[in-house]
């Protein structure tokens, strides 16, 4: 009698084993599956936030941005037959055609008088980074200036390094490679005066300028980069070529840089009379009073 009861508390104890097992292993793998979820959201985590938008989100009326009375008059002076209302007109400028305002913008003056004709154009750039992951507005804004300076001709700034002798520096025109162009010639010895104390034919009279020379002749201060404006800025001076009948006229751009803005100033000054000079320092004076006006116009 006892033989047979334990064959049949057997086949229950097997049952119940195999029960068992079969719950163990839905419980490894309900664990492995909450092992991959918290894998998988540590992976998302890591990922880098995407940068800042720049600090401008929009841009200035360039007209009315550069509407300093004082400092356009000095830069483009009118006619004394204008108008009142003619000079308003003048002074106001005129607006470069835009499709997107929130990113390019642009005016532009021209004074016209019987000595010279003087034009001004001023126009802002908001740069926009479409993959912030990437780089900023601010970095792509210096990649937009480097580029500018570089086709300016223009050394980025870096560090300051002594160069060797004969060495070139394409920013300083005085220390070129050839050591030899940058010492002057011999003068020339002083002709011996006539005997009879007049002046020699052909020569100017004491205290005459030489034709096609002022009377103070001003040295000229050439491009370069300039420090204290926006972010980083720099300066581009071009003369024209001399001609027997064209006078010489003078360009001078300036660009700088504040944040994710980068704006534009080009002043030209084209005399009337062949022969005269437009002073280099007069000139860029003038255009960075109006590109520091526009910088603090900016950061207002």
């Amino acid at each position: 009698m006892q033989r047979k009861a334990v064959r049949r508390v057997l086949p229950g104890i097997a049952m119940l084993t195999a029960l068992a097992a079969g719950a163990a292993g839905l419980t490894g793998c309900t664990g492995g599956s909450d092992g991959g979820s918290t894998s998988d959201s540590k992976a998302g985590g890591s990922s880098a936030a995407p940068a800042q938008p720049g600090k401008y989100r929009s841009l200035p009326a360039p007209c009315r941005a550069a509407a300093d009375s004082k400092k356009l008059k000095a830069m483009l002076p009118a006619p004394d037959s204008l108008t009142p209302q003619q000079r308003d007109q003048l002074y106001a400028g005129v607006a470069d055609a835009s499709y997107d305002g929130d990113r390019h913008v642009g005016c532009r003056w021209t004074a016209q008088t019987p000595e010279e004709t003087r034009l001004l154009s001023v126009g802002f750039e908001r740069v926009v980074s479409y993959d912030r992951g990437a780089a900023s507005d601010d970095d792509k804004a210096k990649q937009v200036y480097v580029r500018l300076l570089t086709d300016a001709h223009l050394p980025f700034p870096g560090p300051v390094t002594t160069p060797g002798p004969g060495a070139a520096n394409p920013g300083n025109p005085a220390n070129p490679a050839n050591p030899a162009a940058s010492t002057p010639p011999p003068a020339a010895p002083p002709a011996a005066p006539p005997a009879s104390g007049a002046p020699s034919a052909g020569a100017p009279a004491a205290g005459t300028p030489a034709p096609g020379t002022s009377p103070t002749a001003q040295p000229e201060l050439g491009s370069r980069v300039l420090e204290g404006l926006g972010t980083e800025a720099f300066l581009d001076d071009k003369l024209s070529a001399a001609g027997a009948t064209a006078a010489q006229s003078r360009t001078v751009r300036i660009v700088f840089r504040t944040s994710n803005v980068i704006v534009k100033i080009e002043y030209s000054v084209q005399p009337t009379l062949p022969g005269t000079i437009p002073p280099s320092g007069e000139t860029q004076d003038k255009a960075r009073q109006l590109a520091q006006a526009l910088a603090e116009r900016l950061n207002e």
